[in-house]
């Protein structure tokens, strides 16, 4: 017995002494922020620019152009990053699954290589995090005021702005970490800019000087696409609920109880101090007012909706960007900043009013594309930009590589390091995506494609059709090229590699054509 004991002591010893010197690895993560609504992305939001500290870590490390996800939802994103595999492998297909956290994950490697890891704020994968020395986390999506966390000691509510309240939780871990000789790995996660927005009380006027650009699609009416696009409930004219989503004025009577929606937000607005509501209606009420006696209908409410949604949508993002200035001020401040890592990414991209839409869950570039910055002094040239494919199924193995730590061979995605290092390497030439969750929220049929530099083919198998796009000269997907004899060769390429795709990565899911009856109720 001694024996054995001297012998485990011997190999953390070790496994300490090995991690000493490895950079410390933070990384935040954000729920449905889309790389458009960040400025050092370039996109049409730029100009508004609520993101200048994440700006300047791009500007200080490495900006991906390419970067996706596996499967544009929130639990099954984080899913694949925990585990490194595709969700038909690790059991998460869809946000009404739970995550078995018995399974092989990053953080548990990480802790036997000797570093310390934490999970801090939006967990949603149902069960109780393996593989922290420390965590508090939200229950499920979480509130945005005064919001409960789960901890090894049971449940606590904190009084105050999640993203504020994660931030200061985050920053109190490290402090507690400062004379440690182990690196660390922390996950630092929000909940926002997640549905259904709401901005910390010092944003909520924000960007109410100003008219916010709209998307060139904001009226698309989906007529190229196959029957999917328009059989969908993400519409910000028809689905966006005026009080529950944007906080518009009630009608009298109004009963959150009753209505088919995301109540979280009414719901989080009567927990609130008497003094942040206070606030909140004083910053509310006058706009509310005034659309109540412009008596807006048709294309005039959407556009009304629409500024309303993309604002308190901005000022969440506002709240993320301070965060990231506070937890770069705190490294720098701590003298970690050297030898520390900082990623900042999301769990997938968003639409904010293209196409129409909000939420995500398609193929499509909006949703599909997630942001990825990351910094890493004397490593990564500053300014860098890289254009590869890369997807969150790369996150797991990028963390092990950068701590020393041996990757699995059954993880499915590759490190990105030699990236980061600009090495010559070999590198995918496509991605593979695959959305299992339907019938249920936002009503987006199941699908999956095949993503190269220059195209995307995607079947919507249960209703066996395709759409194929040149994103080359068609960025924005509006004209569904499947039909055209021109592109005849490439989708036929594209359907090989496709079912080589997956084959490499098991994916072995049913996707046989919905009965037409079936069809039929699904598409009255």
């Amino acid at each position: 017995m001694l024996r054995s004991l001297t012998f485990v002591v011997l190999l953390l010893a070790s496994a300490i002494s090995l991690a000493a010197d490895r950079p410390n690895i933070v990384f935040i993560f954000t729920d449905d922020h889309a790389p458009h609504a960040i400025g050092a992305y370039n996109g049409w939001l730029k100009d508004v620019n609520p993101t200048p500290n994440i700006d300047s870590l791009a500007k200080q490390g490495m900006l991906f152009q390419n970067s996706f996800c596996t499967n544009s939802i929130c639990g099954p994103s984080r899913a694949v990053i925990q585990t490194g595999k595709h969700n038909h492998i690790n059991g998460f297909m869809t946000n009404s699954d739970r995550f078995n956290g018995d399974q092989q994950t990053f953080p548990k490697l990480l802790q036997k290589v000797g570093y310390r890891t934490a999970m801090i704020g939006k967990w949603h994968l149902e069960t109780t995090p393996q593989g922290f020395d420390f965590w508090q986390v939200l229950p499920g999506q979480g509130d945005y005021y005064n919001p409960f966390f789960l901890t090894p000691n049971g449940r606590v509510k904190i009084d105050g702005y999640c993203t504020d309240l994660v931030t200061d939780m985050a920053i109190d871990w490290l402090k507690e970490g400062d004379n440690s000789d182990q690196p660390f790995m922390l996950m630092c996660q929000h909940k926002a800019p997640h549905r259904t927005w709401m901005p910390a009380l010092r944003h909520l006027t924000l960007y109410d000087d100003i008219e916010i650009p709209e998307p060139a699609t904001l009226f698309d009416k989906w007529e190229d696409n196959a029957s999917p696009a328009r059989f969908q409930e993400m519409e910000i004219d028809r689905h966006l609920h005026l009080v529950a989503d944007v906080f518009g004025p009630r009608p009298e009577g109004f009963d959150i109880n009753q209505e088919s929606t995301d109540r979280s937000g009414i719901k989080n607005l009567e927990r609130m101090t008497e003094e942040q509501l206070a606030a909140w209606n004083a910053a509310y009420g006058p706009r509310n007012e005034a659309l109540l006696k412009a008596n807006l209908t048709g294309k005039d409410l959407v556009r009304w909706k629409y500024q309303r949604y993309i604002r308190n949508y901005l000022r969440c993002v506002k709240g993320v960007d301070e965060s990231v200035g506070r937890l770069m001020q705190y490294l720098h401040d701590a003298g970690l900043e050297e030898n520390t890592i900082v990623i900042y990414s999301s769990d997938q991209g968003f639409y904010l009013g293209d196409h129409g839409w909000y939420d995500k869950r398609w193929m499509y570039e909006e949703s599909f594309k997630m942001p990825f910055i990351v910094k890493w002094p004397g490593v990564i040239k500053p300014g860098s930009v890289n254009s590869e494919l890369i997807q969150n199924l790369d996150y797991a193995e990028t963390f092990l590589d950068v701590a020393g730590a041996e990757i699995p061979a059954d993880m499915q995605g590759k490190s990105l390091v030699p990236l980061f290092k600009g090495e010559p390497t070999e590198w995918r030439d496509s991605l593979y995506y695959h959305y299992h969750e339907y019938p249920s929220v936002h009503m987006v049929a199941k699908h999956f494609g095949i993503r190269t530099k220059q195209y995307k083919l995607i079947r919507f198998y249960q209703f066996d059709e395709w759409e194929f796009y040149d994103l080359e000269n068609d960025p924005e997907e509006l004209t569904n090229q499947y039909s055209n004899p021109k592109y005849a060769s490439v989708v036929t390429e594209l359907k090989k590699e496709l079912d080589e795709l997956r084959s490499q990565y098991a994916d072995n899911t049913d996707i046989s054509v919905m009965p037409a009856d079936w069809q039929k109720k699904f598409r009255p």
